[in-house]
């Protein structure tokens, strides 16, 4: 067994993405790979979590014909649920996280809850919304329940994955987002709110345990399995983010921001976590990143890539753009609010309809910051960035302005699955501190200044913007009301 190379796999919303790292964080092999989502009516969004599976089988052949390796560990996108039997059988195509059939069952669930209670229980007024787990199993409880009576387990994707490759059912407190204590135990007296739920939950670990080891009918048969945490947690010790103080701005099919801060200062629609080895971390996710992007991209016939470099030419106003395509999530969480557009007009062709597109995601980011400095009680000098959203110098530049502060954007679009290869070398050993191997392996690429014009012109356009969703939000909830 080699002791210096290790494997960090991310089970992402659109592909899985991974990693063979040394110690020195030199890659020795990488690997990424997509899969598709079905969305078979209004507000329904799935996967099938065979298609994980089997891209990480591929990972990992294609990985053994560069050696051995000292650990491997797993992290994923949360709020994504399996319903499985007792043999791990998938009953039900995975819900994603972007998934709403749920939000009556969660409304109903969190109207039962005080403001009070989830501070007492959760540490925070974290909501319980059409993503939350108990949500989900309400749903299948109610419109499903033959399913429901067979289900033994309800896991995140890296849970079933994990225990597809060793055999054990288990789950991180960080990940179980709304469901733990601040002592990281399952917070029962919400979980007792519906009948049959906390059976169905996963053992708690201490992410840096080694639960396991992978069995022997795949490669890398008989190497420790550490457990690892969320896409999230994941990704900012990817984005070398382990300390107190700093913050960090991940975009993907979502884009999620995070403040790391000791201080709790309770804010609505902030997802606030334990302190876990001296860190807390205090997160926004919104709903809508690269989706937004890529809907356009789908929308205009044009790539992802070809609008970004058209919204470089835009140097007049463009319309205006509220991102909400699936509802919103942080900081307002709001499932029934819908995508648009103000300010049309007939001179407006693809590259204003780009530009105003990045527009919209980042004041919805700056817009989830807000709330998270509040929560911190803190203000980052920076914000340290990765995913593939930030491929583009554009919107990089853009977002900067729009926040008002610098950001740093660091190598590679794999910021999670970095930072799962950093937790399997912790884990076992082989890196004694974790924000040091996190800092020692993440390598900056380029810092975004905030042009004092262009903030200028994002502060009075934002003002606007915030404007806007209030506007629409009667008429898109009567929408929703519809059907």
């Amino acid at each position: 067994m080699s002791t210096s190379h290790l494997i960090g796999i991310d089970i992402g919303t659109t592909s899985v993405k991974a990693v063979m790292i040394d110690l020195s964080g030199r890659r020795l092999a990488q690997f990424s790979a997509r899969y598709p989502t079905q969305r078979p009516a209004a507000g329904h969004v799935e996967q099938d979590p065979e298609d994980w599976l089997r891209l990480v089988r591929a990972a990992l052949e294609h990985f053994a014909q560069h050696g051995s390796a000292a650990a491997l560990c797993l992290t994923s996108q949360v709020n994504t649920h399996v319903f499985t039997d007792a043999a791990l059988n998938v009953l039900h195509p995975a819900i994603v996280w972007q998934d709403g059939r749920a939000a009556q069952a969660g409304a109903a669930l969190d109207r039962a809850v005080s403001p009070q209670d989830k501070i007492a229980w959760l540490g925070a007024p974290i909501p319980i919304d059409a993503s939350h787990a108990l949500a989900r199993m309400a749903w299948m409880q109610a419109a499903r329940p033959e399913l429901w009576d067979r289900t033994a387990h309800v896991l995140l994707p890296r849970d079933w994955v994990l225990a597809r490759l060793t055999g054990v059912v288990v789950t991180d407190p960080i990940s179980a987002v709304g469901l733990v204590t601040p002592a990281f135990t399952y917070a029962d007296d919400l979980i007792a709110g519906l009948d049959g739920a906390a059976r169905r939950l996963a053992p708690l670990a201490d992410p840096f345990a080694i639960v396991g080891q992978v069995s022997a009918h795949w490669p890398f048969a008989g190497t420790p399995v550490v457990l690892g945490v969320m896409d999230a947690w994941a990704s900012l010790f990817g984005l070398g983010v382990a300390q107190e103080g700093e913050a960090f701005y991940l975009s993907g099919t979502s884009d999620v921001l995070g403040i790391m801060s000791g201080d709790l200062f309770p804010q609505p629609g902030i997802i606030t976590f334990p302190d876990w080895h001296g860190l807390r971390l205090h997160a926004a996710p919104t709903q809508s990143g690269g989706a937004s992007l890529d809907w356009a991209a789908r929308l205009l016939g044009r790539s992802a890539q070809e609008l970004a470099t058209l919204a470089m030419s835009v140097t007049d106003d463009a319309p205006m753009f509220l991102p909400h395509l699936q509802g919103e999530r942080a900081p307002l969480w709001d499932a029934a609010s819908r995508g648009g557009f103000a300010g049309l007009t007939a001179s407006h062709g693809p590259a204003e309809m780009a530009a105003s597109v990045l527009e919209g995601v980042a004041f919805s980011a700056r817009l989830a910051f807000e709330a998270l400095e509040l929560s911190a009680g803190a203000k980052p000098a920076i914000l340290r960035a990765g995913g593939g959203g930030f491929a583009s110098d554009t919107w990089a530049q853009l977002r900067a302005d729009v926040l008002g502060r610098p950001i740093q954007r660091v190598e590679g679009s794999d910021p999670g699955a970095i930072g799962a290869a950093v937790m399997a070398g912790v884990g076992v050993g082989a890196m004694t501190d974790l924000a040091l191997a996190s800092k020692a392996l993440v390598k900056g690429d380029r810092m975004f200044t905030p042009r004092p014009k262009e903030s200028a012109r994002a502060d009075t356009r934002y003002a606007l913007w915030r404007d806007l969703y209030g506007a629409l939000r009667p008429i898109n909830h009567a929408l929703s009301a519809l059907g």
